[in-house]
C-alpha cells in the first residue's frame, strides 16, 4: 500500500516513515528538499499517484500570523485537490490540542483553518491532535526568559515524545478513517513551570524559573485546560524524566 507522508523529512515525518516502512508499506517522504512542494505544486500529482493514504505533518517554515495561515491554507487546498484527483482513500494530519482554545496564538488558528479545510474536503479524514513535543520545550523556556529569569505559566502541560507521537500516526493512518479528531498526549500532566525547569536543571542551566499567571504562551494566557487532552486521549508511553536521560545519555 502506497502511504505518503508530506513533511516526511521532518522531526514527525522521519519517524513516521520509518515506522510505516517497517510494517512493511510503500511509503514516500514528501517534501520541499525530495522533490514534493505542497505550496508550487512541485512534483504534487505525481506523489499522489496510486496513493490510497496521505499524512500531513508539514510544518509552516515562518511564525508570523499572517504567512503561518497562508501556508497552512495554500498547502491545504493544493493537497487535498491533488488528493481529490489521484482517488485518495484517507488523509490524516497532524495537529495540536487545544487549538481552538487559544485564538491570540497565530499559529493555533492557522491549524483550526487547515482542519476546516479537511473537514469540507469531502475526502475520508482523520485528524490527530497531539499535545505539545518534549523537543519544544526548551524554546519554550528561552520565550519566557527575562534576563536570568524564565517566567512561564503554571497552567498543567501535557508534552509528549516525538516517537509516540509518530506511532500514534501510523496507527491512525492504517485504520479506517474517523472522519473526526482523536487526541494525544504524554502520560504525565505537569505545571508548565515545573517542565521548565526539569529541563533547566537537566541541562546545567543556571536561571531561575518564576511561575506567573499572566505570562504568556506564544501570546495566549494559559489555564489548566488550554494544552491538556479530553478523558479519552490516547496516552503515549514515554515520561519526561526518561526522555530527559535519553537525551543526556546523547
Amino acid at each position: 500500500m502506497k502511504i505518503v507522508v508530506i513533511g516526511g523529512t521532518g522531526l514527525i515525518g522521519s519517524k513516521l516513515v520509518k515506522n510505516l516502512r517497517e510494517r512493511g508499506h510503500d511509503v514516500l517522504a514528501a517534501a520541499p528538499n525530495t522533490g514534493v512542494n505542497t505550496i508550487t505544486r512541485e512534483g504534487l500529482a505525481e506523489a499522489m499517484d496510486g496513493a490510497e493514504i496521505v499524512v500531513d505533518v508539514a510544518n509552516a517554515p515562518v511564525w508570523e500570523d499572517k504567512a503561518v495561515l497562508e501556508f497552512f491554507e495554500t498547502s491545504g487546498r493544493n493537497l487535498l485537490a491533488a488528493e481529490a484527483a489521484a482517488g485518495v482513500r484517507h488523509h490524516v494530519a497532524l495537529s495540536i490540542v487545544g487549538s481552538e482554545r487559544l485564538p491570540d496564538n497565530g499559529y493555533f488558528r492557522a491549524k483550526v483553518a487547515q482542519e476546516n479545510l479537511i473537514k469540507a474536503s469531502g475526502i475520508p479524514y482523520t485528524i490527530l491532535r497531539a499535545t505539545q513535543f518534549f523537543e519544544f520545550v526548551g524554546g519554550i523556556a528561552q520565550a519566557g526568559a527575562v534576563g536570568e529569569e524564565i517566567r512561564v505559566s503554571p497552567a498543567l502541560f501535557q508534552p509528549i515524545a516525538s516517537d509516540d507521537v509518530a506511532a500514534a500516526l501510523a496507527d491512525v493512518a492504517l485504520a479506517s478513517p474517523l472522519n473526526g479528531t482523536v487526541e494525544v498526549a504524554g502520560p504525565e500532566a505537569i505545571p508548565l513551570d515545573e517542565v521548565v525547569r526539569r529541563y533547566l536543571r537537566a541541562t546545567d542551566d543556571a536561571r531561575k524559573v518564576v511561575p506567573d499567571v499572566h505570562a504568556r504562551y506564544f501570546g495566549s494566557v494559559l489555564d489548566d485546560q488550554s494544552l491538556t487532552p479530553g478523558g479519552n486521549a490516547r496516552i503515549g508511553a514515554i515520561r519526561f524524566e526518561e526522555w530527559l536521560g535519553r537525551q543526556a545519555a546523547r
